[in-house]
């Protein structure tokens, strides 16, 4: 088992009071993608860090609060999608690659 719970990654032991969380997976066809790597870019597009998905295709980053583009690497597919972080939230997110 991944300690994933249903909406997303396990939260235990993370004090969501004190960060800003971005997590989600990676989806082709509605399947897990194992192995993309989704890169965290700031406000200016500067890169911030990267994380490569689980086998279960689930990624998380602890971010400042702000405005972020998670920009998904996958074989035969780049795809960025904005989240805004917060403090004390939890921004669940959901990439669906094309097929």
């Amino acid at each position: 088992m991944c300690g994933a719970t249903k909406g997303g990654l396990d939260l235990a032991g993370v004090d969501v009071a004190s960060e800003a969380v971005i997590q989600g997976r990676v989806l082709r066809g509605g399947n897990p993608v194992a192995g993309a790597y989704v890169r965290l870019l700031d406000g200016g597009g500067e890169f911030t860090a990267e994380v490569q998905t689980s086998a279960t295709g689930h990624f998380r980053f602890f971010a400042a609060d702000g405005r972020w583009t998670l920009r998904t690497l996958a074989p035969g597919v780049t795809t960025d999608r904005v989240v805004v972080a917060g403090t004390g939230n939890v921004s669940e997110v959901d990439i669906e690659l094309e097929a």
